[in-house]
């Protein structure tokens, strides 16, 4: 179910399973449409979230924002009906090319037997998509370079980063939601020697949000993350 966070801003936590790989939902209610902050890991998961919202009495989404392009973030977009998908420019070739690829549990299974470091999302891909008759990738219908502003004044901004070029966050109501953009790479693409971007993690609460929000952790209130940060 949702949880109110602050202001018009709740969220659909995260399964805290590190193997299910299914990422905290973020959604900015609002009268004129509410904005949706990344789409679900799968289409399943998109249900679920929209289930709750209906649950909640919110207003029905009308913006998808994806933080980022990787599948736990965009998979359940086909699920989303009569949404305006937002992401940073750069997410478009790169959800061409995932589109692209013939998703099916053999070629999953076929990946994984060429590279198994891919094991871990792969397995989570599983999962989350039993069935992949009506499953497909979608493209954003509106992109930006830098910032946008919604409507409903919410704001998006592009940060990029080592886990994601097209790392984008949402700012509202005091609430910084992050997606996964201060983490290292992702797992198969990663090296001994990458970490978490610290400086950007830095910069970010220099900017003094009463929330700090990431897709794979609880929220953290300012006083908390500035304690962790060190």
């Amino acid at each position: 179910m949702l949880q109110h966070l602050a202001g018009r801003v709740w969220i659909y936590p995260h399964d805290p399973d590190p193997d299910a790989i299914r990422p905290s939902v973020a959604v900015i209610a609002d009268d004129r449409g509410s904005v949706l902050v990344d789409a679900g890991n799968s289409p399943e998961h998109a249900r679920a979230v929209g289930t709750a919202i209906g649950a909640a009495g919110l207003p029905a989404p009308k913006w998808l924002v994806y933080t980022h392009h990787h599948w736990d973030h965009t998979w359940g977009a086909c699920a989303w009906p009569d949404v305006t998908v937002l992401a940073h420019s750069t997410a478009v070739d790169l959800l061409k090319t995932e589109a692209d690829r013939p998703w099916s549990h053999r070629y999953l299974h076929d990946q994984v037997e060429a590279n198994p470091k891919l094991a871990p999302s792969f397995r989570a891909r599983a999962l989350a998509v039993p069935d992949w008759t009506d499953f497909r990738i979608v493209l954003p219908d509106q992109t930006f370079d830098d910032t946008l502003t919604l409507p409903t004044d919410v704001v998006l901004r592009h940060v990029g980063g080592n886990h994601a070029p097209d790392s984008v966050i949402v700012l509202a109501d005091g609430v910084a939601l992050l997606g996964d953009a201060f983490y290292p790479p992702p797992y198969h693409l990663r090296t001994p020697d990458d970490t978490a971007d610290y400086a950007m993690v830095k910069r970010l609460l220099t900017e003094r949000h009463n929330w700090y929000v990431d897709a794979h952790s609880a929220p953290r209130q300012l006083s908390e993350a500035l304690t962790q940060s060190g």
